[in-house]
């Protein structure tokens, strides 16, 4: 059996959110007893909770919501590269050292250690400017560790419309703590929701 890593953070009552975000919330609906065979529960939650796919709905009106994207995007070749403490943003310099044959997903890793119990909001986003260089060498997905592509106080954007512009997908808040650089078999599919501007995803990597 080839190796899987788990790079989804776990996802239950208290996972941090984007602040003024839908936390996660979970209640029984129906509990296994006397008259009721099963358990059942009910679930509300942002779709960006956790590891997730953007959908074009989240950045553009009127664009395709996650449902309605191909899946090609979120499966297959990807590289891990590791880009840890490099600052506030992300820059092509910071990924020259794995771009010879960039695979179609890049995801990058930039924290030593992925916040998945609490909020910050000095994480690593990506400079528009290293979107569109990945987009110009044949980059169709990216993936970061962090919860945006865009720095937290940001309300341009400006990632974001890259990845409008030039039709990329997206993955956030994946967890890479224990992924070497190095190439793997990316599987992050995003349920079918057809009016959600994203949704949550089981992401692994598969070695080669």
């Amino acid at each position: 059996m080839k190796r899987l890593w788990d790079i989804s953070p776990p996802l239950h009552t208290g996972s941090p959110v984007f602040p003024g975000d839908t936390p996660y919330r979970q209640r029984w609906a129906a509990s296994i007893g006397p008259g009721c065979p099963v358990n059942v529960s009910e679930l509300t939650l942002s779709p960006h909770a956790g590891a997730h796919a953007d959908g074009p709905l989240h950045y553009a009106a009127g664009a395709p919501a996650i449902g309605n994207v191909a899946l090609d995007a979120f499966l297959g070749p990807c590289r891990v590269v590791h880009c840890i403490d490099v600052g506030p943003l992300v820059l092509p310099e910071h990924l020259r050292h794995a771009a010879d044959g960039l695979p179609p997903r890049v995801l990058v890793r930039t924290c030593r250690q992925a916040p998945v119990d609490r909020w910050v909001d000095d994480f690593t986003a990506f400079a528009p400017q290293t979107l569109e260089w990945l987009a110009d060498r044949g980059v169709r997905l990216v993936g970061i560790d962090t919860a945006s592509v865009d720095p937290a106080p940001s309300k341009t954007l400006d990632a974001h419309q890259v990845l409008l512009r030039r039709d990329l997908r997206v993955l956030e808040n994946l967890v890479l703590d224990d992924v070497e650089e190095g190439d793997y078999e990316l599987i992050a599919l995003p349920l079918k929701l057809v009016q959600a501007d994203a949704s949550p995803v089981r992401a692994v990597l598969r070695e080669l």
